[in-house]
């Protein structure tokens, strides 16, 4: 029995990034062994063990044999004759069908260290079109390395043009179409992530919704400078997106609903954001009502960001509007007072404090 380490750790490790995680490959071993050396099985598909100390997951190497369409259709075939080139091979791309050998020696049997280094994501295989997940998982890479100066090898391009027009890509699932896009909005260049589906023409397939036109781009690449959050660089990718199309994309791909949330606010109110330097008091209030601010402060700070990242604007109306929440937030109205209101009065008392409090501020600010 032998142990390599594979995958994205021997990628991350060349590239001098740290490993997020380690993933193991056993070689000449059957799953009796391993569960006789305290290993705990969990694979459904195929057999993955953890580890009964660090509980790392180690799968044995195996080969994949296409059956059907889809990325489900596949048969496993694992046993102790698998060789760990044969494993490698089913990967899919050749920085990530590397291996580290217990001796230290680097097992590259497809050219992914040379790859590192012209920065070239490249399939292994022309297995590759077998799995419309890779598709995705292509784009997800491309907008993890772009800052790096990682690229799409060409062939590898025309693969995937490939599997758009025979519609291998149209039977990808939307859970796991979401799932690539969302982990993809956590990169440092998400907007790298629909440039490369644009171009192979999977993007028009996958997310029929979405516009890729140069606002949107643009709002997606200053969404990932201004914050890290998902859900903001979600909602400026769609800020100029009907609320129905938005809706539409969210259900389909069941999407979670803080994402669904924000981009719908901020389809609905990013303009009245970038122009609310020009609002008089009542407006900036109605504003904070209308973003439900009072009650979810948080989610305003987001949607600020996210507006402020269409819009292309400094933090000036960020910061002013932040402002104006605290001011309206904090006022308080006396004991005596309350208890002579009931019901709506009480709310309508809050409002025309927030209000005078409002005015107040930008009268202060126009003195300044």
């Amino acid at each position: 029995m032998q142990v390599y380490l594979v995958g994205g750790a021997i990628r991350d490790e060349l590239l001098g990034l740290p490993a997020s995680e380690r993933d193991w490959v056993v070689v000449g071993a059957t799953p009796a062994e391993l569960e006789r050396t305290g290993y705990r099985a969990v694979g459904r598909e195929f057999p993955v063990f953890l580890h009964p100390e660090s509980g790392e997951e180690y799968a044995l190497a195996r080969l994949e044999r296409k059956t059907g369409p889809g990325y489900r259709g596949f048969e496993t075939q694992f046993s102790p004759e698998v060789t760990l080139e044969q494993d490698l091979q089913r990967r899919d791309l050749t920085i990530n069908a590397m291996a580290r050998a217990p001796d230290g020696r680097l097992v590259d049997p497809y050219g992914g260290q040379r790859d590192l280094e012209q920065r070239l994501l490249r399939h292994v295989s022309a297995a590759f079109v077998e799995d419309p997940v890779r598709v995705l998982r292509v784009a997800r890479f491309a907008a993890r390395l772009a800052a790096l100066g990682f690229k799409v090898a060409p062939e590898t391009r025309e693969l995937m043009r490939r599997m758009v027009d025979n519609g291998e890509i149209n039977s990808l699932v939307p859970e796991r179409v979401w799932r690539e896009m969302q982990r993809s909005l956590g990169e440092a260049n998400p907007e790298v992530f629909f440039d490369v589906l644009h171009d192979c023409g999977a993007l028009a397939v996958l997310l029929p919704e979405l516009q890729w036109k140069p606002a949107q781009r643009q709002a997606l690449t200053r969404a990932a400078r201004i914050s890290t959050e998902p859900p903001v660089r979600f909602a400026a990718l769609l800020a100029d997106t009907a609320a129905a199309a938005i809706t539409a994309l969210s259900d389909r791909l069941r999407v979670p609903n803080e994402f669904r949330e924000l981009a719908l606010l901020t389809a609905r109110l990013h303009r009245r954001v970038a122009h609310s330097a020009a609002l008089d008091a009542a407006g900036v209030l109605e504003l904070l009502e209308a973003a439900d601010a009072f009650r979810r402060p948080d989610r305003f700070d987001l949607l600020l960001r996210a507006a402020q990242a269409y819009s292309g604007g400094d933090d000036t109306q960020h910061a002013q509007l932040a402002i104006a929440l605290v001011t309206a937030a904090t006022v308080t109205i006396p004991q005596e007072q309350l208890t002579q209101l009931k019901g709506l009065a009480i709310a309508s008392a809050y409002r025309a404090a927030r209000l005078e409090r409002l005015q107040a501020l930008q009268s202060e600010r126009r003195r300044s």
